[in-house]
């Protein structure tokens, strides 16, 4: 399996939000070529604003597994994570995050301040676990348009 492929299971997650008029995001974590958890924003219905996606997909990971680690773990999340995601992504130790689209105003990036001494190539400091790898832009244009068609709606 791909990453396009694994991909576009998060964009059905990102669906089911954008559905129940959630901000679409949509999340999935893949572990030895088999999907063990998914995940959508659920902030309104669950009246929770730490119900993201990833955090949802995440827990449901951690139960299945019975672990609260997921190093041979790949998650897939269709936008950019938050700086709050990022954190639980970090506290996970998951082995690899993907994600389709950035997210400008509320992604981790806007928040991580560039430090060269101490961050990953000069980028600034890495707000995953060291051992993660990260990987961006995969299906970023489908991803960014579920956005900009789900926001077109609310204006």
């Amino acid at each position: 399996m791909t990453d396009e492929y694994y991909m576009l299971q998060a964009l059905k997650e990102a669906r089911r939000a954008f559905e129940s008029g959630e901000v679409p995001v949509g999340a999935m974590v893949a572990l030895g070529g088999r999907i063990i958890a998914r995940g959508h924003n659920q902030v309104e219905k669950l009246n929770d604003s730490s119900a993201h996606a990833e955090m949802i997909a995440l827990s449901s990971a951690f139960n299945f597994l019975g672990s609260k680690y997921l190093p041979e773990a790949t998650i897939y999340i269709t936008v950019e994570p938050c700086l709050m995601c990022a954190g639980a992504l970090f506290w996970s130790k998951i082995g690899r995050v993907v994600y389709g689209a950035d997210d400008e105003k509320n992604g981790y990036k806007k928040y991580v301040i560039p430090l060269p001494s101490i961050g990953i190539a000069g980028v600034g400091p890495w707000p995953f676990h060291p051992k993660t790898e990260l990987v961006s832009g995969v299906l970023k244009e489908e991803c960014a348009l579920m956005m900009k068609e789900f926001f077109r709606t609310k204006r």
